[in-house]
């Protein structure tokens, strides 16, 4: 299940709230009881390269993979 992180605009508690996608746009209560949040913009991390032996792909499409020119 989907966690989605807020923040309490009455007291500036940041919490998590785990819950199906279907109702990721519903408000949330925070733990202090206000109401007045706001859904915060998460970021997904992932660490390790998989597949490549440890190293970068120096070639194919992409930003930094070749196409770009970075």
């Amino acid at each position: 299940m989907p966690r989605y992180e807020f923040r309490c605009r009455a007291c500036g508690d940041t919490f998590e709230v785990n819950r199906p996608m279907a109702r990721a746009a519903a408000p949330a209560r925070c733990p202090q009881g206000h109401d007045e949040t706001v859904k915060l913009l998460s970021t997904v991390a992932t660490v390790g390269l998989g597949g490549f032996g440890g190293t970068a792909p120096t070639a194919g499409g992409g930003c930094c993979g070749g196409g770009c020119g970075c």
